[in-house]
Formats: C-alpha cells, sequence, structure tokens
C-alpha cells in the first residue's frame, strides 16, 4: 500500500488542478441553478477528454520527453500556437483560481474585506512557496489535500441526500442564450482544460527523475485514479449545489466573499454547524493547492517552450515565467477584477474553445512516428479520440455559431 502511494503523484496533481474551479464553482452553480439536469453534460465531457489528457502521462513515460517536445516534432507551428495560447490564456486562468481561494479567504480569515489584497498575498505566497520547493512540496501535499476534501465532500453529499425531497433526474439543454453560455464554461473545466495534459506529461517527468523505475503502466495507474476522483467528486458537487439550492429560487453570487458564504453553507447545512471550519480550511486549502498547482504549470511550460523555440535565454527560465504571471495576475486584479463570475466564465469559455486543438495534436502525436509502436492507442482508443474530437469541436462551433453570427 505505501509502495502504491509512493508511486502516486502526478495523477494527484492532474486532480488537484481540476478539482478547484470546476467542481467548487461550476459543478455547484450546475447543480444550483439546474438540478440534476447537466449530469450528462458533467459525464459526457469527462468521457470523451479522457483519452486527450489520458496522452500526457502515456507519452511522458514512454519517450522521456514532454508533450511539447512532441509539439515541436509536430512542427514550429504547432509550437508557436502553444505558446500564443497559453500567453492569451494563463493570466485569466490564474486570476479565477486565485480571486474563488481569495474569496474564502475572506470569509475564514477575516482580516480584511478586500478580496484584492488577499489575492495578492495568496498569490505571493504560492510563488514564495514554489521558488523554494517546486515539485517535491506538490507531490506531498497534494495526497494530503485529496484526501481530505474527498472524505469531507462525500460526506457532506451523503447526508444532504439522505435529507433531501424527491430529486428530479430529467436532464435538459438549456435553451437560453445565457444557459447555453454556461453549458460551454461549465464543461471548459470539466474535468479541467486540456492543456493540464501539458502540464501532466511535465509533472510525470519530473515523478520519473525520482523514480527511475516508475513504468507506463504505473504512471497511467496513477492517472485514472487522478481522472477517477475527478469525476466522482465533481458528481457529489453537483449533487450538493442540487440537494442544498436548487429550487430555493436562492442563486450563488458573483461576489467572492458572498460566494465562499454560499460554498460553505453547502457542507455546514448538511454536516452541522460544527463542521464550518473543518469544511472552510478543507475548501480553502483544495483551491490554494489548485492556485499553487497552477502557478507552477504554466510557468514550467512556458520555461520548456522558450527553450525550444530558443527565445532569450532569460525567458527559458521557470522562475522568469514565474515573476510574469504573477505581475499579470496582480495586474488583472487591480485593473480588471469587477465581477468573479464573468471572470471565471471566460476562462472557463476560452478553455473550451481551445480544446478541439489540444485534443488533435495530442492524437496525431501519440499515434504518429514519434511514439514508440507498443505504447501506441489501440483501435478503441483512436476511434474513442475521434469521437471526442467530433464532440468538443461540434460543440465548440455550436458555441461561435450561436454567439459569433
Amino acid at each position: 500500500m505505501k509502495n502504491t502511494l509512493q508511486k502516486l503523484g502526478p495523477g494527484l496533481l492532474f486532480a488537484g488542478a481540476a478539482i478547484g474551479v470546476s467542481h467548487l464553482v461550476q459543478s455547484t452553480r450546475a447543480g444550483a441553478d439546474f438540478g440534476l439536469g447537466l449530469l450528462w453534460a458533467l459525464l459526457l465531457v469527462n468521457f470523451f477528454k479522457y483519452p486527450f489528457f489520458q496522452f500526457g502521462p502515456r507519452y511522458a513515460l514512454a519517450t522521456g520527453e514532454s508533450l511539447l517536445a512532441g509539439y515541436a516534432k509536430l512542427g514550429k507551428g504547432v509550437i508557436v500556437t502553444y505558446f500564443v495560447l497559453t500567453i492569451a490564456t494563463m493570466f485569466t486562468i490564474q486570476t479565477a483560481v486565485t480571486i474563488v481561494t481569495a474569496g474564502l479567504a475572506v470569509e475564514l480569515f477575516g482580516i480584511s474585506s478586500n478580496i484584492v489584497y488577499w489575492g495578492v498575498v495568496i498569490t505571493l505566497i504560492c510563488a514564495t512557496l514554489l521558488s523554494f520547493g517546486r515539485y517535491g512540496l506538490l507531490d506531498q501535499g497534494m495526497k494530503v489535500i485529496i484526501i481530505v476534501l474527498s472524505i469531507s465532500t462525500f460526506v457532506a453529499a451523503f447526508l444532504a441526500f439522505g435529507q433531501s425531497k424527491d430529486i428530479e433526474w430529467t436532464q435538459v439543454l438549456p435553451a437560453s442564450t445565457t444557459g447555453f453560455a454556461f453549458l460551454i464554461a461549465f464543461m471548459g473545466w470539466m474535468p479541467g482544460p486540456l492543456d493540464i495534459s501539458v502540464w501532466h506529461s511535465l509533472w510525470s517527468l519530473e515523478k520519473k527523475k525520482r523514480m527511475q523505475n516508475l513504468t507506463v503502466k504505473q504512471s497511467l495507474f496513477d492517472f485514472n485514479v487522478g481522472y477517477l476522483t475527478t469525476i466522482v467528486l465533481g458528481v457529489c458537487f453537483v449533487l450538493l449545489g442540487t440537494l442544498v439550492m436548487y429550487g430555493t429560487g436562492i442563486g450563488f453570487s458573483s461576489s467572492g466573499g458572498a460566494f465562499a458564504q454560499q460554498l460553505i453553507a453547502l457542507y455546514t447545512s448538511s454536516l452541522g454547524n460544527g463542521a464550518y471550519w473543518i469544511i472552510g480550511i478543507a475548501a480553502f486549502t483544495t483551491m490554494f493547492s489548485t492556485t499553487l498547482t497552477t502557478l507552477d504549470a504554466s510557468p514550467r511550460a512556458m520555461a520548456k517552450t522558450a527553450q525550444i523555440l530558443q527565445l532569450p535565454i532569460v525567458m527559458s527560465s521557470y522562475l522568469f515565467w514565474i515573476l510574469v504571471l504573477v505581475i499579470g495576475t496582480c495586474a488583472v486584479f487591480f485593473f480588471l477584477l469587477s465581477n468573479m463570475g464573468a471572470l471565471v466564465q471566460l476562462a472557463t469559455i476560452l478553455s473550451f474553445i481551445t480544446a478541439p486543438f489540444y485534443g488533435l495534436i495530442n492524437f496525431l502525436l501519440v499515434s504518429g512516428r514519434h511514439m514508440p509502436e507498443n505504447y501506441r492507442p489501440n483501435g478503441l482508443m483512436r476511434v474513442w479520440s475521434i469521437a471526442g474530437l467530433v464532440f468538443l469541436t461540434g460543440f465548440t462551433i455550436w458555441y461561435l455559431s450561436t454567439f459569433l453570427i
């Protein structure tokens, strides 16, 4: 058992990055606004995204290099496109996860009600930790965080389920423009944006450095544990939103502090007021871990991309990109932050409409000559991948045609 736990790591980092906004914010909001009506979307998007996420650790362990190195082999245009897309989205994504963490800090600690202040403080704390601890800190801490959050969420959902009235299981497709926009946002980060596959490949290589005997099979087991955890917890958060808020006429606030109060109330209404601090700290720790994970991953990926593109040497530095991301995130806090809900929705929609690109290049990479033949996806996985590309592309075209035409 101990040996198995030691081999877990990148998959739990994946779960830590994914469970944040997509679960605590989007899944609870889906339950509060639509009941269990969007459960189909949660399950389908997890199903169709699975191959593309799995290709990250598969490629890394099979070849000994990251997806980014593989992208470069597909052509300079691919790696340049990745660079541009990441620059375009990383500040919004980092701000979105950090502002939810800041809202929870306002609710829990009460030192200041200024959510921008908390956002800056949390960003600086994460940057400091990563500057000294780096991967080892993430690898060890995430195991405890995921266990604590999983237990508290399972218990809360179970107790809420036992106290509830009859549940309506009818599935719905939002008819309104606002509802459809939320559906796309919900799927955009469920369980996470597809570029996490790049992060996962980098984390897998870091894990390999520490465990030389780590195999592809063990890495995929680690990934599956993390992925299954995100699906089960996603369902739990939709259930909590449904059981506690659906039909009450109360929706989630777009204010960070008010949202945090409502989020913690989801748990305490089921577990009792005595659980306030336990649940509050669990939720805060989860979002803090997401903030920490994303602040590690984007700079790690950008430094590697800059190295591949042979950009100025300073741009190949992990610490340089942490500094850039910290400054950019703080700038968004001060100049662009007026509505948390809109910010989260923008970040998640951007992630969804770029998903077909990441899905396609991941599929081409692991199916082509750059992947050792015995590790390439089998016939079933290829069909699954093509179906996933059709699903993601279809919804993206539908969304763009609805809002841009």
